[in-house]
């Protein structure tokens, strides 16, 4: 984790053993003595682990707790700091620092081998034909392949995090990850990283055909802990997850004496058999993907998605009628503002910007970036007010349920979550009053003839159409 591996940069430049040694390796049985705790495998945990796994919620799934041998584990972590790279990674969805695919090491030489024995080991057990078949024992999701490997090894510092979805792709039969923080400084669940779990809904739709939609809220929260394997059978449109946010603790001196709240883990797959495997079936792979593929089209079905987008048309009477230039082309003429308009504007925007050297500042920035960032655009009275009304709000958790929330808020709750994950405010049908300025600003300004009007001549554009929405957006959920 300090420095770039010599081990995972020889897999990247393809440094490959010979077809010959490689051929050895694969023939020969893996030997798995002193890779799990003792007891594992006896039949009185086996039978408490399934009696767990099927009668769990909100969809089948188990935690096994001190799955390995702690040493060997604790050297599969010292190995991983020592001699892995991590790639920072950020996308829609997630924000982790992950490992190339773990099952690239049978592609090294025997020098960078030599770096990560126990690595090998862990991963070997993990796809060992005793860890398979007692993983098959446990959950009934059928066989396991152990030619597929599919594992990396995931960090996720403070401000790290995975947004909601089902793990559905390919021919993944069952989801798991095996935990790796700090083994000496215990993790607390108030550092987040939990997985959590979504329960599902069926709902009919307007083409007559079932919806399934995840809930807003998740069921079950599994906090990471060292030593620990949790694991799931991955079902189209049902094995909704996330990963909590880990939280940054409020001194840097705090966060370092907790070790950094590094939540390391590693993550992976078990798919269905390959050919040459005992259980593989011709075609099922691809049965598995369409499969997947109709569940996927037929959750994305919008009609249970909130909030809704509906515009509202700006009236005929509002729009700049055609003039001519000079040259005798057609241009809008969107005036100016008046002194009624400014009037209504003062209450909200700063001054600086409802002037006319300024509005033509930003128009030609507007035509030249296509886009404007304007600081400080309200005014010093109304965003004082503001900010010490959303301190306030800020100062009182919230619900933890959405249907809490919606009953004692203004607030309503975005959804599904696999889609999108916020609060939203819409204009309401009364009068916001002198209480509430979020809502002054959605029900008062933004969707004001004379804020569209500042907005026309601010940025040369006709307004044909209009949608207000204020977000909110809540530590960790959102």
């Amino acid at each position: 984790m300090k420095r770039k591996s010599e081990a995972i940069e020889g897999a990247k430049n393809g440094i490959l053993k010979s077809a010959k040694l490689k051929r050895a390796k694969e023939s020969k049985p893996v030997d798995i003595t002193g890779s799990f705790r003792d007891g594992l495998f006896d039949a009185k945990n086996l039978k408490s682990y399934t009696t767990e796994y099927a009668t769990s919620s909100p969809y089948k799934h188990a935690v096994i707790h001190d799955l390995m041998n702690d040493s060997l584990l604790r050297s599969v972590r010292t190995e991983v700091r020592e001699n892995v790279h991590f790639t920072p990674k950020e996308t829609d969805i997630y924000k982790i620092h992950q490992s190339g695919d773990l099952a690239n090491l049978d592609g090294l030489d025997d020098a960078a081998l030599e770096r990560l024995p126990s690595l090998l080991k862990l991963r070997d057990a993990l796809y060992s034909p005793e860890f398979r078949k007692y993983a098959e024992a446990i959950t009934g999701a059928g066989a396991l392949s152990g030619k597929k490997t599919d594992m990396a090894i995931n960090v996720y510092t403070p401000g790290c995090h995975l947004l909601c979805h089902d793990d559905v792709i390919g021919s993944r039969r069952i989801s798991y990850i095996l935990y790796l923080p700090d083994p000496d400084i215990p993790w607390k669940e108030e550092w987040g990283g939990a997985l959590r779990l979504y329960p599902t809904t069926k709902l009919p739709g307007d083409d007559g055909k079932t919806t399934t939609v995840p809930s807003a809220d998740f069921a079950k929260s599994i906090p990471p802990a060292w030593n620990q394997l949790s694991f799931f059978a991955v079902q189209p449109g049902l094995s909704f997850h996330d990963v909590e946010e880990v939280y940054h603790a409020p001194t840097p001196e705090q966060q370092e004496k907790e070790g950094g709240r590094v939540r390391m883990a590693i993550s992976g797959w078990f798919h269905i058999p390959q050919e040459g495997e005992e259980g593989y079936i011709a075609g099922a792979e691809e049965k598995l993907a369409e499969k997947s593929s109709l569940v996927q089209l037929q959750g994305k079905a919008d009609e249970y998605d909130f909030p809704k987008e509906t515009a509202t048309p700006v009236p005929e009477s509002e729009k700049p009628a055609p003039t001519t230039d000079s040259n005798g082309d057609e241009e809008d003429d969107t005036g100016v503002l008046e002194a009624a308009d400014i009037d209504f504007l003062l209450k909200y925007m700063a001054p600086t910007y409802l002037t006319p050297d300024t509005i033509e500042q930003v128009n030609e920035h507007f035509e030249e970036n296509s886009a404007v960032s304007i600081d400080h655009i309200l005014s010093k009275k109304f965003s004082a007010r503001l900010r010490e009304y959303i301190e306030s709000q800020e100062s009182t958790p919230l619900p933890p349920t959405a249907a809490e929330i919606e009953a004692t808020s203004p607030w309503r709750v975005a959804k599904p979550p696999h889609k999108h994950r916020f609060l939203y405010l819409e204009p309401s049908s009364t009068p916001a009053g002198e209480g509430n300025p979020v809502q002054e600003l959605v029900d008062e300004l933004l969707p004001s003839r004379e804020f569209r009007k500042w907005l026309a001549l601010a940025t040369g554009c006709v307004i044909e159409d209009f949608n207000v929405l204020g977000r909110r957006f809540r530590r960790g959920a959102d």
